[in-house]
C-alpha cells in the first residue's frame, strides 16, 4: 500500500509535510508561520495581521499586481488568514500546477515589504479595525479575550488596536518578519495528487538557501479568569450576553467530546436552539468553544432586547445547569457523531480540507493524522465520556460574564 505521508526536514529548518491523495485531480499547498497575535507585545498587536497583508505587496521577483495576475493565472482557490496563534496562506489548484503554487507561496514568504505598500495597507488595515468594531460579535469577541486572559497575549486583538498599528514602523514589522517567517518557524504543506519526491526537490531548490533565524520566544499558556464586564455601546439595538468557562486545549485528547458538548447544548438543532430560541427568549442564542493550543473557553451566549437581558441569562444558566445536573441522551451523541463523521467524509475528498486539517494537526499534536484516527476520537464520544467533561470542566458556577450593547447592564 503506497506511503500515505512524507515528511522531510531542510538543513535550515524548514519542514515539509505532505498527504498523497491519488484519487483526485487538483492539489493545495500551503506555508504555516507558527506566528500570531499571542507572539506580539501590546505595543505590536497586530503585526502578524498586517504582516500577512504584506507579503501580498512585494517580493525580490515580483510587485503586487504580479503577485495576483500569477494566481489568477492558475485559476484556483487562494487565500491567507492570520489567528491568535499561526498564519497561514495556501492554494488550491490543478495538480499539474502544484509547483508553480508552490514558487509563488515561497516568493512571498521572502517579502521585501515595500515601503509605500506599507504606507497604503496601514489605512487599510485602521479601515478593517474600524469595520470589526461596528460589529457587536467583534465588539463581544475581543472585549471577552481582553478580559478572560488579561495581560496575557491572547488578550489582544487578531487586528490590533488603531492605535498600535498608527505607530508601527515598517523597520519593527521588518524585525518581526526575519524572526518568525525564518525557515525553523515555517512549514509547508502539501496535499493532492503529488509525486512527494518531486514535491521536495522543488522545495529544496526555492527554500534550501533561507537563512535559519534561531530560537524564537517560548509561548506561555493562558489562564481562564473570572468576572464580569460590561461595555456600554449606544450604536447598537440589541445586548449580546456571553458566559465563558474553561475549556481544554488542543492537546488535549477530549477535545472532540468538547466539541460534542457544544454542539448539542448550543450548536444547530441544539437544545439552545428549542429551549431559548424556538420558546421566543432571544433571536439568537447557542454555545461554541474556541480552542488554543494549551487553553480553551466554552462560551455560552444570547443576543436579544436589552430589556430582556435578564431572561437571556437565566435561560442560558438554566440549560447548563440541566445538562451538568442530568447529563446528555445517546440519540443526541448519535446526532452530532453522525454530522462529524460526514464532515470528515466530505472534507477527506477535497485537498483543501485536508490541507488545512494537516496543517492543524501538526501545528497542535506535532504529526498528521490519517482520516480513520480522526473518526476514532470521534467513535470515543459517549453518553459517558460528555459526563466526564462536564465533570472536568464545569459550565455553571465561576466564569466571565461579558455584557455588549446600549443597556449598561452587568450580568450577576
Amino acid at each position: 500500500m503506497p506511503k500515505q505521508f512524507h515528511t522531510h526536514q531542510l538543513s535550515n529548518g524548514l519542514r515539509v509535510v505532505i498527504e498523497v491523495m491519488p484519487h483526485v485531480d487538483s492539489a493545495a499547498a500551503g506555508f504555516l508561520s507558527r506566528t500570531g497575535a499571542r507572539d506580539e507585545t501590546r505595543a505590536t498587536a497586530g503585526v502578524s495581521h498586517y504582516l500577512e497583508h504584506m507579503c501580498f505587496k512585494g517580493t525580490p521577483k515580483r510587485d503586487w499586481a504580479q503577485i495576483n495576475i500569477a494566481f489568477d493565472e492558475m485559476a484556483g482557490d487562494y487565500n491567507a488568514f492570520t489567528s491568535k496563534q499561526r498564519t497561514f496562506y495556501y492554494g488550491w489548484v490543478r495538480a499539474s500546477d502544484i509547483d508553480r503554487q508552490i514558487e509563488l507561496l515561497a516568493d512571498m514568504m521572502r517579502s521585501t515589504l515595500p515601503p509605500d505598500e506599507f504606507t497604503t495597507e496601514k489605512q487599510v488595515i485602521l479601515e478593517e479595525i474600524a469595520m470589526s468594531n461596528d460589529r457587536l460579535e467583534h465588539l463581544v469577541i475581543d472585549l471577552l479575550h481582553e478580559k478572560v486572559f488579561g495581560d496575557h497575549p491572547l488578550s489582544w486583538p487578531v487586528l490590533g488596536y488603531d492605535t498600535t498599528v498608527q505607530d508601527l514602523s515598517r523597520d519593527t514589522m521588518a524585525d518581526y518578519f526575519s524572526r518568525r517567517y525564518a525557515p525553523d518557524n515555517l512549514i509547508l504543506f502539501v496535499a493532492g495528487n503529488v509525486d512527494p519526491d518531486a514535491i521536495v526537490a522543488t522545495v529544496e531548490r526555492l527554500c534550501g538557501d533561507w537563512t535559519p533565524g534561531g530560537a524564537v520566544t517560548e509561548r506561555t499558556a493562558g489562564t481562564i479568569h473570572t468576572g464580569s464586564t460590561c461595555q456600554q455601546v449606544d450604536r447598537f439595538n440589541q445586548q449580546c450576553v456571553a458566559l465563558v468557562f474553561a475549556s481544554p486545549g488542543g492537546l488535549d485528547p477530549v477535545d472532540e467530546t468538547a466539541e460534542a458538548t457544544a454542539s448539542i447544548l448550543g450548536g444547530s438543532n441544539s437544545r439552545m436552539f428549542w429551549n431559548v430560541v424556538q420558546e421566543g427568549v432571544a433571536p439568537r442564542a447557542g454555545a461554541f468553544r474556541m480552542e488554543y493550543v494549551d487553553c480553551g473557553m466554552m462560551i455560552l451566549y444570547g443576543m436579544c432586547d436589552p430589556e430582556h437581558c435578564e431572561k437571556l441569562v437565566d435561560a442560558l444558566r438554566r440549560e447548563a445547569a440541566t445538562m451538568s445536573a442530568e447529563g446528555v441522551k445517546t440519540h443526541e451523541v448519535d446526532r452530532v457523531r453522525n454530522r462529524r463523521r460526514t464532515s470528515l467524509a466530505v472534507e477527506a475528498e477535497a485537498p483543501y480540507y485536508r490541507l488545512v486539517q494537516l496543517m492543524d494537526d501538526v501545528d497542535v499534536h506535532g504529526r498528521p493524522m490519517t482520516v480513520d484516527e480522526r473518526l476514532e476520537r470521534v467513535d470515543a464520544i459517549t453518553v459517558e465520556s460528555v459526563r466526564d467533561y462536564l465533570d472536568a470542566y464545569p459550565i455553571t458556577g465561576d466564569g466571565y460574564a461579558i455584557s455588549v450593547g446600549p443597556r449598561d447592564w452587568t450580568v450577576r
